[in-house]
């Protein structure tokens, strides 16, 4: 299983999408002789799906084209060498792969076939269990909560541990804690941004652009920050380096 699993796509002040992780993605590709990716940008509600693929492909040297000019989606999912999963709101993101019948392909896809899965913000969201973590709104009242699930913790991209002066609605830590408590034999993983959860082969590694830790809350139990991935061996069936 090939996995890259973003927090966001650019570092603030970054001009080039996918940039802090470019160097580990294009030896990825590299490796694997990979030329071409299925764009699914399903997340995007206020941007061009084709104007974020020639993004992409600029960005990573290789042929990019968006899902949506396929009349069979799934199919064309069986031909992807590579599937990037972009940023944007995950409520509109999960129901679009519900709707469109990608689910399953795509799971069989990356478990069966190895098909490298690149996905970011809600593209690294819909790639756990279900989208119950999402920091998004559910713009269209969707009402599906279960998701790819080929990572099997639940992550929260974009985590921010910072107290805004004025603020008086809860943290986001709180909210988190909340989600725990509702679910207490579940876990999250909190990822700052610039940070990634790499899973080549059966090695799950992380990586912060910025140096930083990321998180893991569990109900009733100390909230802790990691630098590697050893300390949530219990909760994978991966490698943890």
């Amino acid at each position: 299983m090939e996995l890259f699993l973003l927090s966001n796509g650019k570092l603030s002040g970054e001009s080039e999408l996918l940039g802090y992780a470019k160097e580990r993605i294009q030896a990825m590709l590299q490796a694997k002789n990979i030329c071409s990716a299925v764009l699914i940008p399903y997340a995007l509600i206020r941007s061009d799906y084709d104007a974020r693929a020639k993004e992409l492909s600029e960005a990573l040297g290789i042929k990019v084209d968006s899902i949506h000019h396929d009349a069979s989606p799934a199919q064309a999912i069986a031909s992807a060498e590579c599937i990037l999963i972009s940023g944007g709101n995950t409520w509109m993101l999960n129901q679009l792969l519900h709707e469109n019948g990608l689910i399953v392909p795509i799971q069989r896809a990356v478990r069966e076939r190895n098909v490298p899965y690149i996905g970011w913000s809600a593209g690294c969201n819909v790639a756990t269990p279900s989208i119950r973590t999402t920091n998004d709104m559910p713009v269209r009242n969707s009402v599906v909560l279960p998701s790819l699930g080929l990572f099997p913790v639940q992550i929260n991209p974009h985590y921010i541990d910072a107290h805004l002066s004025g603020h008086m609605g809860e943290t986001r830590d709180e909210r988190i804690a909340e989600f725990c408590a509702v679910n207490p034999s579940e876990s999250v993983l909190a990822l700052r941004e610039g940070s990634l959860l790499q899973i080549s082969g059966n090695t799950l590694s992380y990586f912060s652009a910025k140096g930083q830790g990321f998180k893991v809350f569990r109900h009733g139990q100390e909230t802790q920050e990691y630098q590697d991935t050893q300390a949530i061996q219990p909760l994978v069936p991966f490698n943890c380096q």
